[in-house]
């Protein structure tokens, strides 16, 4: 099994939720938004000081108007799509901070 000496450790806490958009005259919701945020921390491993911190936040929506197939679907594509978006965010937060921490 390889090892791996890596200089850099990510932490990260992910809180998601849901909320009910379109509803019908007859309660019936038919759109939803996914709200997420992720905290995280980039700690160096060698020392364990913080060199980066911050937290992202974004939403997704997804339709709940067709079949209970195609919601479905439509519900784990709107996850996949805000975990993707934020794991973005984070990516472009630490290049834009790595000047202060980076080393060659």
């Amino acid at each position: 099994m390889p090892v791996f000496n890596g200089t850099w450790r990510l932490s990260y806490t992910i809180a998601v939720s849901q909320v009910g958009l379109g509803i019908t005259s007859t309660n019936t919701i038919t759109r939803y938004n996914v709200l997420g945020t992720v905290t995280y921390a980039l700690r160096r491993l060698d020392d364990g000081s913080q060199a980066a911190a911050g937290q992202v936040k974004n939403f997704t929506s997804y339709s709940a108007s067709g079949t209970i197939v195609s919601t479905t679907a439509s519900e784990r594509d709107a996850y996949e799509r805000l975990m993707r978006t934020l794991a973005d965010q984070i990516v472009t937060d630490l290049i834009a901070s790595s000047s202060g921490w980076a080393q060659p």
